[in-house]
């Protein structure tokens, strides 16, 4: 599907895009679940062994079901997608969160526009606009109200992990972009998340040894981010990353630490403080900014001022 014709039918195309822009965006939403599950429900100190059970069960049953292997170059872009995607990028991200503090590791993380914006310049041609790199700025500024309090503890190690996780995501967007898909969502989202599971399997027995015994609590939690966390959102993810600009798209993993916050706030009883509250502001109006253009802003903008009360 090609979102084409706007100057035909341009209330309907812009309808279209954000109805996309809208189930893309619960993806990002379903990640931001992560913390409150993984604190809550699973057994401490085996982010690896979640990054499998995310991945491979879920991976394997979408290729069950649709009974569709790759075909020829896209063994190995299967394998490269689902190693950055995945495999790589919830590998690093175990190194950035054991280094560094929380905060810290999710700020690194919003850099992640202005990884796309870089990357798809260089791979796509897209030229970056003043306008998102500002909104990048903006964003990652607001994730870093957020989430960083107190003192810092930086290493470099764990700092060149988190922006090396970073890169792999923001590379596996724009290589997902640049190639395209040539099958169902379902179909490729299974072929990603087998080819990171199986990267990630032995690097998970290596670390961090075998499974322990998992109660129901853990069981249940794992199910929510295999079949919703995982399955669904990146099903929701690649459909938009074939359909939406990679720029605009790029912006939408800064709900994530959002909703993370939120759920902090609502269900386990944290402080929100002005700061936070502030950064949940940026970081959303960043999201939004991201996907208008200049003029469309500011169109949209005379019109709320118009229908504005007096």
């Amino acid at each position: 599907m090609v979102l084409v014709r706007e100057a035909a039918a341009p209330r309907e195309v812009r309808s279209a895009v954000w109805t996309i822009t809208a189930l893309t965006a619960l993806a990002p939403v379903a990640w931001g679940t992560t913390y409150l599950v993984t604190t809550e429900y699973l057994p401490p100190d085996r982010p690896l062994l979640s990054g499998v059970i995310r991945a491979l069960p879920v991976g394997l049953a979408a290729l069950a079901v649709t009974r569709t292997l790759p075909r020829g170059s896209w063994w190995w872009r299967s394998a490269v997608l689902g190693t950055l995607n995945i495999g790589a990028f919830f590998a690093l991200l175990f190194v950035a969160a054991y280094r560094l503090p929380g905060g810290v590791a999710a700020t690194l993380g919003a850099v992640q526009p202005l990884a796309v914006a870089a990357l798809a310049f260089a791979l796509l041609g897209d030229r970056p606009t003043r306008w998102r790199l500002g909104w990048g700025l903006a964003g990652t500024a607001g994730v870093g109200l957020m989430v960083l309090r107190g003192q810092l503890a930086l290493d470099l190690v764990g700092i060149l992990a988190g922006l090396a996780g970073t890169a792999a995501m923001a590379a596996g967007i724009v290589l997902t972009k640049r190639w395209g898909r040539p099958v169902g969502v379902v179909t490729f989202t299974g072929w990603q998340l087998t080819a990171g599971g199986l990267v990630l399997a032995p690097v998970a027995l290596a670390v961090e040894g075998p499974p322990p015994a998992l109660d129901v609590p853990a069981l249940a939690g794992y199910a929510w981010l295999a079949i919703v966390g995982t399955l669904l959102a990146y099903a929701l993810w690649f459909h938009g990353v074939a359909r939406l600009p990679v720029a605009a798209l790029s912006f939408l993993p800064l709900l994530s630490p959002a909703v993370a916050t939120v759920l902090g706030w609502l269900a386990l009883g944290q402080s929100l403080t002005p700061a936070q509250t502030l950064g949940i502001a940026l970081a959303l109006t960043a999201v939004a900014a991201a996907q208008l253009t200049p003029d469309t802003a500011r169109r949209l903008i005379r019109r709320l001022t118009r229908r504005s009360p007096r």
